[in-house]
């Protein structure tokens, strides 16, 4: 999640054309485009696999104050509490977060080609993985915690992860283990107008089960097989459908900036950040906030007075968690958190899919005649199936395979070759070998837990660490 800091105040809003500006100043030529990259891990202990606390000599803090003199990040503070971790002005290498229960994120830079991604993403894991070893830390690839119970895992003192954990049990009854158990990869993309914005959200979300099967990585919970291939997927489903899944309204004629603006205006904030401190405005909507309405929904007087700006729309859409999401970019929020080949094969198969128009054309082809019902229940299928989920006359499997392929093809049109002169394609090995197979990473783990793990899911610990 974002990681907000201060800086001068920013325009108050003037209307409703102000937010559907911001939006469409994201817009970029096709040789302006970017990939952003972010991906979670969670930590652990080796010696007693338990999730590690922020604080002590062996804590989360402790390990990017290693990351400080071993390799030159600057903190990012609230007060005087570090967290989060920046590069020097002119550096490249992102920004490393802290989600709530202390899953480990490196928000990556805008890149050019996959080839950087994977640069950027092993250099990452390369300094965790030696700090960590001087501290007994591990890091995990998945996408739910396998072990941890909700009430064991630490809270990380960001302030914004205050208000949403007393909101959540309100609107859902999964939104904490999302908060506090949960680890997610999310690419990036830009797009060039509107109508691109339009072709490419409408792919992806339509598209966006069939990462969630191919990326399954979340079988496990307390210990135990949960029932589910991706639990991750589960616990979106019931997190705060005010906020979350695949939107509809986008594939409804006149679709476009307003139609998101309108949808963003109506869904409930969670604060709004004035000199350093987070404001608990849970539940009223931005719309409400722009019209001055915050006391009287809310019932507390002292809100009267303050201004909605253009920072304040910036930080609501970041509490937005569709399973796309729109800023000046969209982002593709579906896949289990996993290791270094799966993180960087998630960023091929969206850039290959929303990058090359042929590609493009070629899953909106794909998507185009499938109704609503038929996205819902890819949604609510996969995380209990995965690539084995029914769909038509045949799998997910069939679609992923297609889908794979295409994102094959508009990455080779790319041609961004590597030193060893080989095009992004080379990233999407492992969703070939998946959809060869039919079996996702969540399968792998179950066969081992019943045919070599004696049962346990211990050996996750070693076996899918980073």
């Amino acid at each position: 999640m974002s990681t907000r800091q201060e800086s001068a105040p920013s325009p108050a809003i003037q209307s409703r054309d102000d937010l559907i500006g911001w939006i469409a100043k994201g817009e970029k030529p096709v040789e302006a485009w970017r990939i952003g990259t972010e991906h979670e891990k969670f930590l652990f202990y080796k010696d007693n696999l338990a999730p590690v606390s922020y604080d002590g000599p062996r804590g989360v803090c402790a390990l990017m104050e290693g990351l400080m003199r071993r390799f030159g990040w600057e903190a990012i503070r609230e007060g005087q509490t570090i967290i989060a971790l920046k590069r020097p002005d002119g550096e490249a290498g992102g920004t490393v977060s802290l989600e709530p229960g202390g899953q480990f994120e490196l928000s990556g830079d805008p890149l050019s080609t996959l080839h950087e991604v994977a640069r950027e993403t092993s250099d990452h894991l390369d300094q965790v993985k030696a700090v960590g070893a001087d501290l007994g830390i591990g890091a995990l690839g998945m996408g739910f915690a396998p072990l941890a119970r909700r009430e064991d895992v630490p809270h990380m003192p960001k302030r914004r992860y205050k208000v949403m954990s007393g909101y959540m049990p309100k609107v859902g009854s999964l939104g904490l283990d999302m908060m506090y158990r949960t680890c997610t990869v999310q690419v990036n993309l830009d797009f060039k107008s509107e109508t691109d914005m339009v072709q490419k959200l409408r792919v992806s979300l339509a598209l966006q089960p069939i990462a969630t099967a191919l990326f399954a990585a979340s079988p496990f919970t307390e210990g135990k097989p949960n029932g589910f291939k991706s639990m991750r997927g589960e616990v979106w489903r019931d997190t705060d459908k005010a906020r979350t899944g695949n939107l509809p309204f986008a594939f409804a004629s006149g679709m476009g900036y307003e139609r998101y603006v309108d949808y963003a205006l109506d869904v409930p904030m969670y604060f709004i950040f004035r000199e350093g401190q987070y404001i608990d405005v849970a539940g009223a909507s931005f719309r409400d906030f722009m019209a001055g309405r915050l006391p009287q929904v809310l019932g507390r007087s002292e809100l009267a007075g303050y201004t909605a700006t253009i920072d304040d729309w910036a930080d609501h859409l970041t509490t937005l968690f569709p399973d796309v999401r729109m800023k000046k970019f969209l982002e593709m929020r579906g896949a289990d958190g996993g290791r270094l080949p799966q993180i960087c094969a998630l960023s091929a198969l969206w850039v290959g899919l929303l990058y090359d128009q042929v590609a493009l054309d070629a899953a909106s082809d794909v998507i185009k005649d499938w109704t609503a019902a038929e996205r819902d229940g890819l949604r609510d299928g996969v995380p209990i199936g995965a690539l084995a989920t029914p769909f038509r006359r045949g799998t997910v499997n069939d679609v992923a395979r297609t889908v794979v392929e295409i994102a094959r093809g508009g990455l080779g049109r790319r041609g961004r070759l590597s030193m060893l002169g080989q095009d992004e394609s080379v990233y999407l090995e492992p969703l070939q070998q998946i959809v060869r197979s039919g079996h996702t990473t969540a399968d792998a783990m179950l066969a081992s837990y019943h045919e070599t793990w004696g049962g346990s899911v211990l050996p996750v610990f070693e076996e899918y660490a980073f």
